[in-house]
């Protein structure tokens, strides 16, 4: 064990109460910007409807993408930067929906929501990279996103048997 001579000891120390008081100052710092972030959430208003959601985002996003890939994937710059524009509103539409699920099926609604999230999060991806294969393969999960939430929550999309959201079935 090697014992310290007194300037060291008083080095060593000033160097563990700086670190000490840099961790100190993040935190506090950290927590006060988190702290304000969340009342700042807190503070959101919705503003229009779920079908507004739907119409002005979801549905161009998505329908752009699939007509996209529909027709062999972008081919040039343009159609590249476009679908890159379409994965961001797509992905990002998915998180709106996240916080504005119905009451009474959060997990469904959710699991749903981070569906469309991941389709676009992967044409963007592919977008990104100009990859066409990747891009063609976000068909799937994107269909798959819209089906599966739309059996659940859109009436007119299952037939009475397959509706499964409590809002949405059929009056008796």
């Amino acid at each position: 064990m090697q014992v310290l001579r007194k300037d060291q000891m008083k080095n060593y120390l000033y160097g563990a109460f700086t670190l000490t008081g840099l961790l100190l100052a993040a935190l506090l710092i950290f927590g006060h910007s988190s702290a304000r972030a969340q009342g700042a959430a807190a503070n959101i208003q919705p503003v229009g409807t779920m079908s507004d959601i739907m119409v002005s985002m979801v549905y161009p996003a998505a329908n752009n993408l699939l007509l996209s890939i529909y027709r062999g994937g972008p081919q040039d710059d343009k159609d590249w930067t476009a679908a890159k524009r379409n994965a961001v509103l797509l992905a990002q539409s998915g998180t709106v929906l996240l916080s504005r699920g119905p009451a009474g099926a959060q997990g469904d609604w959710a699991q749903d929501a981070k569906m469309l999230v991941d389709a676009g999060a992967a044409a963007y991806k592919a977008a990104g990279a100009k990859d066409t294969n990747a891009f063609l393969a976000v068909a799937q999960p994107l269909n798959a996103a819209c089906t599966t939430c739309h059996k659940q929550y859109r009436a007119n999309i299952a037939t009475p048997s397959e509706r499964v959201g409590p809002e949405h079935q059929p009056a008796e």
